[in-house]
Parts: C-alpha cells; structure tokens; sequence
C-alpha cells in the first residue's frame, strides 16, 4: 500500500518515522539511523513529508526535497494537540502526520542555504554584542569594588579603564592585569563586529529583496537583511497584519460577550525582529521633523497624542506590513506626500475630487511638494554597489 504521508521525528542519531495512506491509517513505523533516512527516502514514491521545525529540519527539508517529495515544516507548538497518550518518538511522528491534514494548518517555509548563512551571521553578531555587554559590566562591577565608578557606555569604559591601567598608583597588579585583559577582549569584539556588519551590508547591497527593504523609513541593512532571512518572500503570510502579529506586534485581546478589550503587543515571535524593528522606528521618529511625506506626519502626530513609546511599537508595525507587500508584490517603496496630487482632466478640474472648475476656466494650480532627502543607508548601499 502506498504511503502518501509520511512524519518523521528528527533527531540526532536516531529517526523515527511513521507512514499513513491515503485514508489516514498508519501502515508502517520504522526507526533508522541518521545515515540511511534519505535511502529509505529515495526509494518511495513521492509523498508529503512532515517535521517540526526544530534545530537541522531546513537541511533535511532540503535534502528531502531533492527526492521528489513535498516537504512542510510545523511549530512543535501547533504538533502537541495532535499527540495521543504519553510521549515518545512514534507518537510525535503520528502526531505530525496529523496536524499536517488540517486544512487550517500554518506552516514553516521551508529555508535556503542563503537565508540560513544570513541568520547564522546575525546571531553570531547578537552572540557578540551579548558577551560584550557581559564583559562591560564585569569590568564596571569590580572596580567598584575598589572605589572606582565608571560610566555605561562602552567607549567610556574603554577611555577610562585605558587610563586607569595606565596609572599604577591607583590599580594593583593583579587588577591592572584584570583590567588590561578585558580591554583586549574589547578590542576583539568590536573588531569582529564591525566584520560582521560590513559582511551583512555587502550582503544587503548585492540582494534586490533586501535594497527595497532598506527603502523603508526605518529600515536598514540589519532589519532588511534579518527579515529576508526569516521570512523570505513572505508569501506564507495571507496579510502584512499577519506577518506583524507572527513578530507580536499587535495587541494582546481579552475579549468576551461582544466586548473587546486590547491590551498591550503580544510579543510573540521572533524577538530579534522584534526588537530590530522598534528601534529602527525610535531612529526614524528622530528624523521624522525633517520629512512631509504622510508616514512621517501620522507618526509625529502620534508621538504627540500617545507618547514616544506607544508611537515607535505602532510605527514599528506599520513598517512590518510595509515589508510584508514590498516582499510579496515586489515593488518599491515610494513615500507619500501629505496631500497626494491629484490628475486634472480635459477640462481642468481634479479628478476624484469635489473641486469645482475655477470661473475662469483655468485648471486650479497644483501644490509642488519637496523632493525628500535620500536615507543614509541608501547612500551607504550605493557605494557599496559601486
């Protein structure tokens, strides 16, 4: 009998997959060795194979994929429903076979080797930026110790532990060796990091999907890069709402009898999105006085009506469904103006509008809006291009 659907457990050593026909009913499980999954595979005719998307699943969807199969990939969250009885490594592999028939069933795109070495530069970089901030705040803490407080930023620390090692009157041996010791590894986590940030705008200036991004009020190679990486083309999401609620920025609901309540954003989803987006949006409000264009007005005028806060999480998720359709229609992003220009006809009222014809007969003269400035990161793009 012919297995159309198969879901497979992965792990690290040991896989355990189960098949099920067309009716649903299971007609063999099978427990293999990493090195002889894709032998079994290869000799069964082309069905629909189900996995988590844990840690290696992209690499066996892909492998999978070159065998003829279908691939989908499902949040291990979405799975537990499904699982009956206790747990074990059969049953996982049933309970994918069926949270995969559920016609209402989200899953995972499946990623490529692209994505996959974007986001392993982006969470190297975070890995950095994590044990810097570690090792800062080691520094600061024992030379508290001895009476010595020092600023939060990062490049005081550097200026003023520099100084302090080079006077010994006010170290001891073992803690000017403390000191210089911890300034060195500084040194080498800025110096991989700035390496990691100039491979990431490379990357951002030579990829079409991620220089449309960088478009965006807001956005620059890091979130641009990071988004494409995560999300690809996008097209597994039926809304830009729906890709801004997979980052949580929406309100959390507690509604009931008709009454909604929303509190505040969910924060589901991928932190490092999250976090990359809201303060891309802190930047933009910065510069937002600068521009006329219609986003950048709505967003001042919500600073002023709701907080600074309130109108970064809500400009942040205005961007994410701005990426959302840039990525899904292909398009580029055009701000804009405050008081779009309108077409005048052959007779020279705007159409569209309730403006009447002038007595004189004359076409109504038209606004002329300022060009907006070009964003540094497109500049920065350019050069890299060039």
């Amino acid at each position: 009998m012919k297995a159309t659907l198969i879901g497979i457990d992965v792990a690290k050593s040991w896989f355990h997959l189960v098949a099920m026909d067309s009716r649903g009913k299971v007609i063999w499980r099978k427990a293999l060795a990493r090195r002889r999954v894709l032998e079994l595979l290869s000799q069964l005719k082309p069905a629909v194979v189900t996995m988590e998307a844990c840690a290696t699943a992209h690499h066996w969807a892909r492998e999978i994929q070159q065998l003829g199969h279908e691939v989908k990939l499902i949040h291990p969250a979405f799975v537990v429903p499904f699982r009956k009885s206790g747990k074990n490594d059969f049953n996982d592999a049933e309970a994918l076979c069926e949270a995969s028939c559920r016609p209402m069933m989200r899953f995972v795109e499946v990623k490529s080797i692209a994505q996959q070495d974007i986001q392993s530069l982006h969470r190297v970089r975070r890995l950095l930026i994590k044990q810097r901030t570690q090792l800062a705040n080691q520094l600061r803490g024992l030379l508290a110790e001895y009476g010595i407080a020092l600023r939060r930023s990062i490049p005081a620390l550097r200026r003023e532990a520099a100084e302090l090692a080079a006077e010994p009157a006010r170290l001891t041996p073992a803690m000017r060796l403390v000191v210089s010791n911890g300034l060195e590894q500084l040194r080498l986590f800025e110096q991989q990091r700035a390496e990691l940030d100039r491979e990431i705008a490379l990357i951002c200036g030579r990829d079409e999907r991620s220089r449309r991004l960088a478009e965006v009020m807001g956005v620059g190679p890091l979130t641009a890069t990071a988004m494409v990486a995560k999300v690809g083309n996008a097209r597994q999401f039926p809304s830009g709402r729906a890709l801004a609620a997979y980052l949580g920025l929406v309100p959390r609901q507690n509604s009931t009898g008709g009454k909604t309540v929303l509190l505040s954003i969910t924060k589901k989803g991928d932190r490092y999105l999250r976090t990359l987006l809201i303060h891309g949006a802190r930047a933009a409000l910065q510069v937002a006085p600068r521009h006329d264009d219609r986003l950048s007005q709505w967003a001042l005028n919500l600073r002023r009506k709701s907080g600074p806060n309130v109108a970064a999480v809500a400009l942040a998720n205005k961007n994410a469904r701005l990426i959302w359709k840039l990525l899904t229609s292909g398009q580029h992003f055009r701000p804009q103006p405050l008081n779009p220009v309108l077409e005048i006809d052959e007779m020279g009222s705007r159409k569209g509008s309730r403006i009447k014809q002038s007595r004189s007969g004359e076409a109504p003269a038209l606004p002329v809006y300022p060009r907006r400035a070009p964003s540094p990161h497109t500049a920065l793009l350019g050069l890299l291009k060039s």
